[in-house]
């Protein structure tokens, strides 16, 4: 069909970029592909009809308003390192799997620093949702983005030679890992954890209870977690998990992260 062809052609991948169509449309596959998968295979019970339209509002205020601003900040103080001509000569899939570790590595870290007491109202807003499902994973302060850009834009740096696409290829990666992370469905491969975060594993993370929030902060490799002695099994957590953080707080505050 002609539609089709015109769909997967140069032109329209053109006009895409032209008129900075790329993330809307990405977007909106998102809300219709995830969105069904979870109703689908579900982990438990979600109200979307009350959640999902203020989420996506909540999505597009901070993709467009505060995600920028974040950005603005973070490349003025972010560390750009000088990167060696034989790790810029690897493979484009070598040289993306590096960008992972090195700035997975740091993502692990800047979530330990902020469950710390003096650092945790910068990210209660992350932990607030009652329902956990994959749109409720957009919620970051300000500051909060500001500190997990670091690891990931000197990580960029692998990225010097890298093909136009690329960028594209790493946003994409980003926000359907952070899709994935959040997804509210029934997920359970022991073997997959041994490397990789799952629904499930991360689910833990965001439990009320402070014994189960302070474990599992690995965004992509659950090895992280495994190394430095923060894992918890999710396969040992017996009793129903409760999502949120234990108190009311004002939204301006816990968007502002104060």
């Amino acid at each position: 069909m002609e539609w089709i062809e015109w769909l997967l052609s140069r032109e329209f991948r053109q006009f895409v970029l032209d008129h900075d169509l790329f993330i809307p449309l990405l977007f909106a596959a998102r809300v219709v592909c995830v969105t069904t998968l979870e109703w689908i295979v579900p982990a438990r019970t979600v109200p979307y009809r009350s959640v999902l339209l203020m989420d996506i509002a909540g999505a597009t205020m901070v993709g467009y308003l505060m995600l920028p601003a974040a950005l603005y900040v973070s490349e003025r103080i972010v560390v750009q390192p000088a990167v060696p001509e034989f790790i810029l000569a690897l493979p484009t899939a070598a040289v993306f799997a590096l960008y992972y570790i090195m700035g997975d590595f740091g993502a692990y870290w800047v979530h330990r620093f902020l469950h710390l007491a003096p650092f945790w109202r910068i990210h209660k807003w992350h932990h607030s949702p009652g329902h956990m499902y994959w749109l409720a994973g957009y919620r970051a302060s300000l500051p909060q983005q500001v500190l997990f850009n670091l690891p990931w834009m000197f990580a960029f740096s692998v990225f010097a030679q890298a093909p136009w696409w690329m960028y594209l290829a790493v946003l994409s990666s980003h926000m359907l890992l952070n899709d994935w992370m959040h997804m509210n469905v029934t997920w359970r491969s022991n073997w997959l954890e041994w490397i990789f975060v799952t629904p499930r594993y991360h689910h833990v993370h965001h439990s009320e209870n402070p014994a189960l929030s302070n474990a599992n902060f690995g965004v992509t490799f659950s090895t992280w977690d495994r190394l430095f002695g923060t894992y918890v099994d999710p396969e040992g957590i017996k009793e129903p998990i409760s999502f949120g953080i234990g108190e009311q707080v004002p939204l301006p505050r816990l968007v502002a992260g104060v």
